[in-house]
């Protein structure tokens, strides 16, 4: 019997994000083997992945499933998996919008979605959180092309456009806009807005936390800094719906301060690591505070009202949301493929990962 599982897959960047694209109907639908097949393709257990093709940050340890439409109205379904490679864990609870840009052209080339002349749409079933979202990929002369002019900060040079659309992203995890209720709660003293827009976030002021807003994402390694954001993370979390969130990535601890060139300055955490640039589905939250009366976002940057363009500094440069009626949060990200084969998985350690389950 052969000791390695080989899976086909394609390397894509998508956003600031980067990570293996697979089939879905490459990879088991039993979710604990999947798990198992997916820590070893991206070297669970150590810091660095070093034993597979994640890294040592979690904007690199992250995995894409896609397949045909289960749901009426959408063309694809989309499952994200973030893989925390240090603890060995696949957490499948969030969303990843720098990854969903990708989704669209991996799609296209995979067969799932026929390319139009000029652009094609497609309608991406967001399987974590249930929603759909609208994806607008360049395609000339029926083809998808990755060159193209955009620039978004946190990636070096331009490529295609890809459009995103989410309509109605209130309540991606919880079913409510402000899921406990209040557009502010005190823990320990920190005022937070807990809400889930495409993403569950905590918001925190960052100067009640000793910040600016302006620091390197380095400057957070602190570990009693970290302890006490987790530590809030957790009880927000549990104020939000999630009694486990500490052995999950959601709810996403944000730091907010005011700008002076963008409606925002922000630092992102993943929850424990701070992000180089900011999350899509984190900045589409963060802009809903800014339009949601009463969030310590709104407070900070003055009630604004859709349609309305948000502009969210982070360490790389910045991310534009434009919020439309309806309600409609829309972004512009690029992606590129990068690779394309097969990846191997230790069958030894997916067989030991089920047997220990």
């Amino acid at each position: 019997m052969n000791d390695q599982i080989a899976i086909p897959c394609v390397v894509m960047r998508g956003g600031t994000s980067r990570g293996p694209f697979f089939l879905a109907s490459d990879l088991p639908a039993e979710p604990r083997l999947r798990d198992a097949i997916l820590l070893s393709v991206m070297g669970g257990g150590h810091d660095l992945g070093i034993d597979g093709i994640g890294g040592g940050n979690a904007v690199i340890n992250k995995v894409a499933i896609v397949g045909p439409a289960s749901v009426a109205g959408a063309d694809v379904d989309y499952l994200f998996a973030q893989v925390r490679v240090r603890e060995g864990i696949v957490d499948t609870s969030p969303n990843c919008g720098n990854m969903l840009a990708a989704v669209g052209p991996f799609a296209i080339e995979a067969g799932l979605v026929a390319a139009a002349a000029d652009r094609t749409h497609v309608r991406i079933h967001n399987v974590n959180t249930g929603k759909l979202i609208d994806a607008t990929v360049a395609t000339p002369g029926g083809r998808v092309t990755y060159e193209g002019e955009a620039r978004i900060d946190g990636v070096p040079g331009t490529a295609a456009p890809i459009e995103l659309s989410f309509p109605n992203a209130a309540g991606a995890r919880t079913g409510r806009l402000l899921p406990t209720g209040r557009p502010v709660d005190c823990i320990e003293g920190i005022d937070v807005t807990c809400i889930d827009a495409a993403m569950p976030v905590m918001l925190v002021r960052a100067a009640d936390l000793g910040w600016t807003c302006r620091e390197a994402p380095s400057a957070f390694a602190d570990s009693g800094f970290r302890a006490r954001l987790e530590h809030l993370r957790i009880e927000a979390g549990r104020r939000m719906g999630f009694p486990d969130s500490a052995s999950m990535v959601i709810p996403k601890p944000v730091l907010i301060a005011p700008a002076v060139e963008a409606t925002l300055n922000t630092r992102y955490f993943m929850p424990h690591d701070c992000h180089s640039a900011l999350a899509v589905t984190g900045a589409v939250a963060i802009a809903t505070a800014c339009v949601t009366l009463g969030t310590i976002a709104a407070e900070m940057v003055g009630l604004l009202a859709p349609p309305v363009t948000i502009t969210l500094a982070h360490p790389s440069g910045q991310l534009v949301v434009r919020l439309e009626p309806g309600p409609v949060a829309m972004v512009q990200r690029t992606a590129r493929r990068i690779f394309e084969g097969q990846v191997f998985a230790r069958r030894s350690r997916v067989t030991h990962s089920v047997l220990a389950a």
